[in-house]
């Protein structure tokens, strides 16, 4: 009997324990309060209009990947690179949902190769109280300014000049107003030439991003990862740009907090039934029921 009602336990507890969409074992809610960790921001732009800002609060160098996951946001790379290339963040945009991206009729993000230039996840990086600059560098080949912002804000039919920066202000509260911190940014943690973002639309690789000063050429759409033996080094951050934008400005960033969980929601959309887990449940527990009435009445019958 201990044992069914142990199982039975642990059925409960599943069914009542709530699933978020972000693992709140990881991060803080909110921006990091001090020069100690990172600020991660994301913007669903028109995926949604939901923007999250979460804090890393580590005290250690570390690439953008590790922000953002040591954040507790949910993430998917592509399969041909890995979590070089996040092409998901939250199961946005889902293999089901149909993205209008231009000039692809249909479209849904199945995470095989490099999203297009049309529809992605476009990555951004600031210093407290400066403009956010779009990165030419992928997310495990760069690491984040320690105090400052990761940014990730998704791109849909929009051009260099148009490619939407996230919708907060890389601004500690307590800090508005003061001059842009931008410290030199350190160089890459690896070579690998697969780890370079995608360039912005209609910007070829080493040309304006936007974040300096001028406006980026047009040119044919941007051309699959390099495959050379190794990346340049990151370009360097502009530290004469003016302060960021009017806090004031930012969107809210609640209502992402408690979205419902990311694999819960990749089991619905995979078909598979939400009862399923409880059935299981219940069948192990009335399985050992029944082992456990059969072996009783089999003890009184040796008695008898």
């Amino acid at each position: 009997m201990r044992f069914i009602a142990a199982a039975a336990a642990v059925v409960l507890t599943a069914v009542a324990s709530p699933a978020y969409a972000i693992d709140q074992s990881k991060g803080k809610p909110g921006f990091c309060p001090s020069a100690t960790g990172v600020t991660v921001v994301v913007d669903f732009q028109d995926l949604g209009g939901t923007t999250i800002v979460r804090c890393f609060p580590s005290a250690s160098r570390g690439t953008g990947l590790d922000a953002l996951k040591g954040a507790g946001f949910q993430i998917a790379g592509v399969q041909r690179w890995g979590e070089g290339f996040i092409c998901r963040v939250e199961n946005r945009p889902s293999a089901v949902e149909i993205v209008p991206a231009q000039g692809k009729q249909n479209y849904r993000e199945l995470c095989i190769d490099t999203p297009p230039g049309s529809a992605y996840w476009s990555y951004w990086h600031a210093g407290n109280n400066c403009p956010w600059v779009y990165s030419q560098w992928g997310i495990k080949n760069r690491d984040f300014i320690p105090g400052g912002f990761e940014g990730w804000s998704f791109s849909l039919n929009k051009t260099a000049k148009t490619n939407p920066q996230p919708r907060i202000a890389a601004v500690r509260p307590g800090a508005e107003g003061r001059t842009c911190n931008a410290t030199e940014e350190p160089k890459p943690t690896t070579n690998d030439p697969n780890e370079q973002q995608q360039p912005q639309p209609n910007t070829p690789p080493g040309a304006d991003n936007g974040g300096g000063d001028g406006d980026p050429p047009a040119a044919e759409p941007p051309p699959a990862p390099a495959t050379s033996a190794a990346l340049p080094l990151p370009r360097p951050r502009n530290s004469a740009s003016p302060t960021a934008a009017n806090p004031a400005l930012s969107v809210a960033f609640t209502g992402g907090e408690q979205a419902e969980d990311v694999n819960k929601v990749l089991r619905r959309q995979s078909g598979a039934s939400p009862y399923a887990p409880w059935v299981a449940g219940a069948a192990v527990v009335l399985l050992a029921a029944a082992s456990w009435w059969i072996a009783r009445q089999r003890r009184r019958a040796r008695k008898a």
